[in-house]
């Protein structure tokens, strides 16, 4: 076999001269010693951690998972528990104590081999329940089984392959120290080698495979971005952007500011739920193609939305949308209704890709333009006189929120503040929602905490807690809304090696009560979250629904609207998504 023939010759390439090399093994004897030189490479320490930390993956954290995304995480979850392991086994041998006999290290491996065994079968056997731990608390209906087969095949696999790049690691650190040791001494022939290996593989991974994969999605968004669905006809009205009058052409506005301009809510659709007098919203969108620098793009919209009447509007919302340019309708229609129409909204793309690929590479992404379309507007709007601009907003969605976080400083409009803002699921990134958080009122959850008098920030989820005893509002109102089971904001890096707050009780509405913290494993769950995020049902994870919209923009804007019409509202939105 090709493997017992590498062997054999890998000994005697190292052998001494004199030393006389066997011949190769075949037949039976080769895959016997071949199956036993391969068991026995395998660290008992390492499989035994590594088994932990499959059993732990299979528990569940914020996001349903299915059989095949379980795969993968217990996959690499027990990779990490057997690189864990490993590295304890050398640390044991490096500070040169006490080995164990020969023989009570093959008892113990097949011992722990039966026991990992055990572990592993106990634990898919209550995958199932886990996962139904999450899907009641969202409303979803419960799984018959979790597939453990699959699950475990897949995990398999998984393991197999990050091993294989971790041997492939080794050898190539060993080949490099190997040809260094002829000029410089053993271990720093070792510390050279294994820093070039480091080097070499995350080159590798960034340099290429990462890269080349954003490229792709980029290119993938791009021209999924370019389509122009039929039913989304450019506007006739020549009012209106992306008309035959308007600044900025229809096409250049890509897939997602087409979306956008034609869904806006007529006038005759909000008196028809209102039963008031209405006008038609303003929407401006200005697409990534519109222009080619931040500056363009933002100055184009800031022309657009004057020649469309955006500053005769009573309100004004500069929205900062997602990473692939989406205004979600969910949180701006309402604010639309609630103003009767007379609003304006102006946003600008800044991105193909996906918020969590965005999010992950560069958390201020985005930051730029919002700065840029901030800056024009607002410039132009505090010029104005105050008893007749309208009242200014801020408004993002994931990293919309981030972005739009980082468009102004407070001390920048002090002297003349906006109104207020609306961040819906900040991301864990987020400058001042971490800063608020960190130094919430003692004895207030992380998922939902308060901060000081809340006259200047307060914090909502599916259920209203904005209106807080006692609390009088300030000239400028910032509201959160945030689920507890939205993993773009309540990821942390730190779970891999201490527990988040948020895990601690009191729990949030639709986080499992089977929830637990383990190390290392619980950050891959929480990672592969963050790119599930919004496959939960809407009203949970990173899934917002227009009715919890609601309350938060009667709170930031200050509109004063009869409980029985705010109930009414909340009825049609969850209507209009049955």
């Amino acid at each position: 076999m090709l493997p017992s023939h590498i062997w054999t010759l890998w000994h005697c390439l190292r052998a001494k001269p004199e030393a006389s090399c066997p011949g190769p093994e075949t037949g039976a004897d080769a895959v016997r010693n071949w199956t036993i030189r391969y068991w026995n490479s395998f660290s008992t320490t390492g499989l035994l951690i590594g088994t932990l930390f499959f059993a732990f993956s299979l528990t569940p954290t914020l996001i349903p998972r299915n059989y095949i995304t379980q795969g993968v995480l217990s996959g690499c979850s027990a990779a990490a528990g057997y690189g864990i392991g490993f590295f304890l086994r050398w640390l044991w041998r490096y500070l040169e104590l006490p080995e164990l006999e020969a023989r009570t290290l093959r008892l113990g491996k097949l011992a722990a081999a039966f026991a990992c065994g055990i572990v592993g079968l106990i634990f898919l056997w209550r995958a199932a329940e886990w996962q139904n731990s999450i899907r009641v608390v969202m409303g979803l209906d419960p799984l018959d089984t979790a597939h453990p087969l699959e699950v475990g095949g897949i995990a398999l696999i998984t393991f197999a392959v990050i091993v294989a790049l971790a041997r492939l690691f080794k050898l190539t650190l060993v080949f490099i120290s190997e040809r260094l040791r002829r000029y410089v001494p053993t271990r720093v022939s070792y510390v050279i080698g294994t820093t070039l290996s480091v080097l070499l593989f995350w080159s590798v991974a960034d340099g290429v495979i990462f890269r080349y994969a954003l490229r792709a999605a980029d290119s993938s968004f791009q021209r999924l971005d370019a389509l122009m669905p039929p039913e989304t006809e450019q506007p006739a009205d020549p009012g209106k952007t992306g008309s035959a009058g308007s600044l900025v052409h229809w096409q250049d506005l890509g897939r997602m500011g087409r979306s956008y301009i034609a869904s806006a809510p007529t006038a005759a659709q909000i008196e028809a739920v209102t039963g008031r007098p209405a006008k038609e919203p303003i929407r401006v969108y200005v697409g990534l193609q519109s222009a080619e620098t931040p500056q363009q793009r933002a100055r184009l919209a800031f022309e657009e939305l004057k020649r469309a009447g955006g500053f005769d509007r009573a309100a004004l919302v500069i929205i900062t949308p997602t990473g692939t340019g989406w205004v979600d309708e969910q949180g701006i229609d309402p604010v639309e209704f609630l103003h009767d129409g007379d609003i304006a909204s102006v946003a600008a793309q800044y991105s193909y890709l996906a918020s969590w690929l965005s999010l992950l590479v560069e958390p201020g992404y985005g930051a730029e333009q919002a700065r840029a379309l901030f800056a024009e507007v607002y410039g132009y709007w505090r010029t104005l006189p105050k008893d007749g601009r309208p009242k200014l907003y801020l408004y993002g969605l994931s990293l919309g929120a981030l972005s739009s976080e980082l468009s102004n400083e407070l001390f920048e409009v002090l002297g003349d503040p906006y109104q207020g803002a609306l961040w819906v699921g900040p991301p864990f990134p987020s400058r001042i929602w971490n800063a608020i958080t960190a130094d919430r009122n003692p004895g207030t959850p992380a998922w939902l905490p308060e901060f000081r008098d809340g006259s200047y920030v307060r914090f909502t989820a599916q259920k209203n807690a904005l209106a807080m005893p006692g609390a009088t509002w300030g000239p400028l109102r910032v509201v959160y809304l945030q689920y507890a089971s939205d993993p773009i904001t309540f990821f942390d890096p730190h779970a891999f090696y201490s527990e988040p707050d948020w895990m601690k009780a009191p729990r949030g509405p639709d986080v499992s009560p089977d929830l637990r913290w383990y190390p290392v494993v619980t950050f891959l769950q929480l990672l592969l979250d963050v790119a599930m995020a919004t496959t939960s049902p809407i009203g949970h994870g990173h899934v917002y629904a227009a009715e919890h919209y609601i309350d938060a923009w009667l709170e930031v804007t200050g509109v004063g609207w009869p409980a029985a019409d705010v109930a009414r509202l909340k009825q049609h939105f969850i209507d209009a998504r049955k």
